[in-house]
């Protein structure tokens, strides 16, 4: 491998690359840190308890913004909203079917105008509601001229929606920068430059508390889920495919045999994101009733936010949330595995094609076989994510600690990164009669 990155490095445009993709990423970590207008960084390190475990959760798509609240705090999770949306529409809405099936490459441009249009109003809704969130959750207000509810207030609040809405759009062409001129998943690598860059100060915490015995173990459980979690990203089943010949004229064409390869994971880490968003939704109405003059309502609301953010003291209602969280993200798995197997429409493509399952009619028996077996092996995926997403609770059961080198989710997107980054990096040695990282 070492070989191999020397062999990388020692080709000109191959090292422009990666200096381009370095670079980009060292702009967005420095625009990471310009703060928002008007913003009480004093107010903002006093949130505590479940009001900064939501932070943290905040602040994994953002890439390490949202706990500075730059003008990055955003992040890139808008345009991510976005194109989930626009990938759930397309099987409800015909105008949006027929744009990604029959209009190709014109079409696929149109449908991600439409979500970069979507996503300007979903930025500005986020900013909105990561600023009320955070005023009401802070001892004192984090934006205290933020609202409409005065004149005085109206042109800071316009001020910070526009300034976050813009940083959304600005982290997402740097990554359609890295994408087109660099090496890799730009929007990706906006993510995984984000969670490696708080690695040091994990270190440093796990290092301070628990000595060096305790960072000995945190590094080995780290280097295990990484282990378990390339071994089943890179699992898949293959279906065998056989394709008839066809008589044309005098000549033949078609024949020959292939494999459709099912995915073990085919959902990814967007499980994990829809489970967090929903678990994490009574904590955020709740935070809104945290400073009523009721203490009853306070004192629930408190206890609201804590639980539905996995800020739990007790033993029992961290186990509890735990399985909630894992049945959540099982859930989800099926579901949007089931969405995308909808859209793919395998069976009718092989039928259109002369293709079929040896031993398997075409047809609905062919959708049904192929339904059957993405059952049995999403059931494996499911389990598996929900394990990775349930791993820091299970932690700090064992250790009262949950922090982690890096987070489960965060790690599902690093090792995707990291193996993207590489095949890519892989195919373009292979160009050049290199031997590669992948072997």
């Amino acid at each position: 491998m070492i070989q191999a990155v020397r062999d990388a490095l020692r080709l000109p445009d191959l090292r422009r690359r990666l200096f381009y993709t370095l670079l980009i990423l060292v702009i967005f970590r420095a625009a990471s840190h310009v703060p928002v207008p008007g913003i009480d960084r004093e107010a903002l390190r006093s949130l505590t308890g479940g009001a900064a475990q939501l932070v943290n959760i905040l602040d994994l798509l953002s890439g390490g913004a949202v706990a500075e609240y730059s003008v990055l705090a955003n992040g890139v999770y808008p345009y991510i909203n976005a194109s989930i949306i626009i990938q759930l529409l397309i099987p409800v809405i015909p105008a949006l079917k027929r744009l990604a099936e029959e209009e190709g490459e014109a079409g696929r441009r149109k449908l991600n105008q439409w979500t970069y249009y979507l996503t300007i109003p979903l930025g500005m809704l986020q900013a909105w509601g990561q600023a009320q969130l955070f005023n009401a959750a802070a001892a004192r207000p984090v934006l205290p001229n933020f609202g409409f509810d005065q004149p005085a207030h109206v042109l800071p609040t316009i001020s910070v929606l526009i300034a976050m809405t813009a940083g959304t759009m600005f982290a997402i062409w740097l990554g359609e920068l890295i994408s087109e001129q660099g090496i890799g998943n730009g929007l990706s690598l906006i993510i995984f430059g984000g969670i490696v860059a708080r690695t040091p100060a994990n270190v440093a915490r796990i290092y301070t508390s628990d000595g060096f015995l305790g960072l000995l173990f945190f590094l080995i459980i780290t280097a295990l889920v990484v282990f378990v979690i390339v071994y089943v990203q890179e699992g898949e089943r293959r279906i065998p495919v056989q394709y008839g010949k066809r008589v044309r004229g005098r000549r033949m064409y078609g024949g020959g045999s292939t494999y459709i390869p099912l995915r073990v994971n085919m959902a990814g880490m967007i499980p994990l994101i829809f489970a967090q968003s929903i678990l994490t939704f009574p904590a955020v109405i709740a935070q809104f009733f945290a400073n009523s003059s009721n203490p009853n309502v306070a004192r629930a609301a408190a206890d609201i936010m804590n639980f539905f953010s996995g800020h739990t003291v007790e033993w029992y209602t961290t186990l509890f949330y735990a399985v909630l969280y894992f049945a959540a993200v099982v859930g989800f798995t099926y579901f949007y595995t089931f969405v995308l197997v909808e859209q793919q429409n395998l069976p009718e493509n092989l039928q259109k094609y002369g293709g079929f399952i040896p031993g398997i009619r075409p047809g609905k028996q062919t959708a049904d076989y192929i339904n059957g077996i993405y059952k049995r092996i999403t059931l494996f995926g499911a389990l598996f994510l929900g394990g990775v997403a349930v791993l820091p609770f299970i932690v700090q059961l064992l250790m009262n600690t949950r922090v982690l080198l890096i987070t489960s989710a965060g790690l599902l997107i690093v090792v995707g990164v990291v193996v993207d980054t590489m095949r890519q990096l892989e195919a373009q040695l292979l160009m050049r009669h290199y031997e590669g990282f992948i072997r």
